[in-house]
């Protein structure tokens, strides 16, 4: 088992308990409770209480402990995110906010309830389930999602945002630059060389008019399933939504093809429940695919910059460094190509 991520708290099933009393009073026992695996940003237990209610505590990460600059805020964010989606979509399942609570021993802590099923992630480490219905769900929830519109493009708080997508995104993108400096990240090419590049394709962003509601990090991991009536894996809901924000659909539509390309699947289960179900016309033109190259490269960006956050080093985890430093160095070329 890996260790846990430096921005991971660490706590004991007395803490779990402290918590849940502080949530739902003195009365409100922990029966069983334990660490859920998947995530390296926040601490994370499932709990069963006495009354037998199940529910998921997440803890944000311990004051002055490094984060790169979106990633501020984060616990707010995702209780945001999920009760804005149980108001305005609530055809698609996100964990239910039961409380949102401060601390000065514990900080920061979120407990939702927890939803049926089990993620994409752990359902293909099983092997033999056909979770193509469940990805064509996935297509149609977004879709249902990207209706939502919001006030501004980029994030919804002090992190960074714009008037335009051209300039969310842009800031976006310059952050994490910023944190890749911070973290002495290296990247292919350095730091001038992607922003020669987004520079260079800016005006692909141009053609976003509308901020529409993205989960942003809907890849295996947070996509739950479980089989319906007639044995085939349905969705059963999106979690961990507090990297959400507002801007073009197509960003949506890179974690959920983690690693591939869109745009060289258009029959992908996502993308055909996607089309079934979306508002707007979805084609998949050459400003599309320059604006979804982008948005591969910011995804990588990111994965790469968190590495160091994570206690991840070139030691320690070398397939996954000298993986990302390819998937970044292969978009870069092919939008310096382009």
């Amino acid at each position: 088992m890996s260790a846990p991520s430096p921005t991971q708290r660490s706590l004991t099933p007395d803490d779990v308990s402290r918590l849940i009393h502080a949530s739902f009073g003195p009365s409100a026992t922990v029966a069983q409770c334990g660490p859920l695996a998947g995530g390296g940003f926040a601490a994370v237990w499932a709990v069963r209480l006495d009354d037998g209610r199940r529910v998921v505590l997440k803890v944000a990460p311990p004051g002055g402990v490094r984060l790169l600059r979106y990633e501020r805020g984060l616990c707010a964010a995702e209780a945001r995110y999920f009760r804005l989606v149980a108001e305005r979509v609530p055809r698609v399942a996100v964990p239910p906010v039961l409380h949102h609570g401060i601390d000065p021993t514990y900080g920061e802590w979120l407990v939702t309830g927890m939803l049926p099923g089990r993620s994409l992630a752990q359902l293909a480490a099983d092997g033999g389930a056909d979770d193509a219905p469940a990805r064509h769900d996935l297509g149609v929830a977004l879709a249902a999602l990207h209706r939502v519109s919001g006030a501004r493009f980029g994030y919804d708080d002090a992190r960074p945002s714009g008037s335009t997508w051209r300039a969310a995104f842009t800031s976006m993108v310059d952050a994490l630059l910023a944190d890749a400096a911070d973290w002495d990240v290296r990247l292919p090419g350095g730091p001038d060389r992607v922003r020669a590049l987004l520079r260079r394709h800016a005006a692909a962003l141009d053609a976003v008019r509308r901020p529409a509601l993205l989960h942003f990090d809907c890849w295996d991991g947070n996509v739950l399933a479980a089989p319906g009536p007639d044995g085939r894996l349905r969705m059963t809901g999106l979690v961990d939504g507090e990297r959400f924000l507002y801007g073009d659909p197509l960003l949506d539509l890179v974690s959920p093809l983690l690693l591939r390309r869109a745009e060289d699947e258009p029959g992908h289960p996502v993308l055909r429940g996607y089309r079934s179900a979306s508002a707007e016309p979805f084609d998949l033109d050459a400003g599309a695919r320059r604006r979804l190259s982008l948005y591969r490269l910011h995804l990588y960006l990111l994965m790469t910059v968190e590495m160091p956050s994570r206690g991840m080093t070139p030691q320690t985890h070398p397939e996954r460094h000298a993986g990302l430093a390819d998937l970044l160095d292969a978009e870069l070329d092919a939008l310096g190509g382009d």
